[in-house]
């Protein structure tokens, strides 16, 4: 398997470990059911999007290189950065939403960009010649 698809599942899987951590914790705690909408990003953006795009990566066909590596580090540090503002601004209780809502908006254009990394491989894939 490919360098670049094993960085992705395994951050994919520690991010997915951490979530069901998180998740039972929030499951014994039920004062901690308002940080259900950071846990799921953290499971759907983390787990579930770093995985799926290390499984295309992991195709014989798929174009890696560059690109690829900027499509990692995007997704990967823009949720890793993303989730604990969104966290503290889910609960709120020192009123920071004013204060940390604004801080959401880089990771968000980082995972963003991260994607159109992603669609521009997808598409330079499809557009490759079959070996």
């Amino acid at each position: 398997m490919p360098r670049i698809s094993l960085t992705f599942i395994g951050t994919g899987a520690f991010c997915g470990l951490i979530g069901m951590i998180w998740g039972m914790i929030m499951a014994a705690n039920p004062d901690l059911r308002y940080m259900h909408p950071a846990h799921a990003h953290l499971n759907l953006l983390g787990w579930v999007t770093l995985s799926i795009m290390g499984l295309f990566y992991s195709h014989p066909r798929a174009v890696s290189g560059r690109v690829a590596w900027a499509n990692f580090l995007l997704v990967a540090l823009g949720t890793i950065i993303l989730i604990p503002p969104l966290a503290i601004l889910l609960g709120d209780e020192a009123n920071l939403g004013p204060k940390l809502g604004p801080l959401l908006t880089a990771p968000e254009a980082m995972i963003v960009a991260g994607m159109m990394c992603f669609l521009f491989n997808v598409w330079r894939t499809a557009r490759a010649p079959k070996a």
